[in-house]
């Protein structure tokens, strides 16, 4: 895996929204849950998982979007692109959509989730995979996992 330089800036299509990582993303995964088929009009959505002090909306406001409960995905409010997730307004993670990033060479999902409900041509190559999401007690071995892979060469 190829680690990204740092820092890392993105932004929605439009520009209006815009967003900076400052420390390389925990985790990267695919989720293929039927909420985000419907949310990107995709097979799936990509996500970098990076810690709330290593994220930051540098230009606009997003706007809450999708459900408007938990977890709450924030869009920009003029081109509704979808720029990030975080679980609760108390949540010290946030999940930054990875295709919304200005350099994304670097990007690979690590993980897969919710494969259960992907649709049947989709083959998307990850070091682990899960039929829902992952259990909180998964976590420390796919941040582990993660953090391994990106030191390989």
């Amino acid at each position: 895996m190829t680690q990204p330089a740092l820092p890392l800036d993105g932004g929605c299509r439009c520009g209006r929204v815009r967003f900076r990582l400052n420390a390389a993303p925990m985790l990267t995964m695919v989720c293929h849950c039927k909420g985000c088929q419907r949310m990107t009009g995709s097979a799936y959505s990509l996500s970098a998982l990076a810690t709330s002090e290593a994220f930051e909306v540098t230009a606009g406001e997003p706007v809450l979007g999708g459900m408007k409960a938990s977890p709450k995905h924030h869009h920009c409010p003029d081109c509704m692109s979808w720029v990030f997730t975080r679980m609760d307004d108390a949540s010290h993670l946030v999940n930054v959509r990875a295709t919304l990033f200005d350099d994304t060479d670097w990007f690979r999902p690590y993980m897969a989730t919710c494969v259960a409900e992907k649709l049947a041509w989709v083959e998307v190559p990850v070091a682990r995979s899960f039929d829902g999401f992952p259990g909180m007690e998964d976590y420390p071995a796919l941040l582990q996992g993660y953090a391994t892979a990106q030191k390989a060469p």
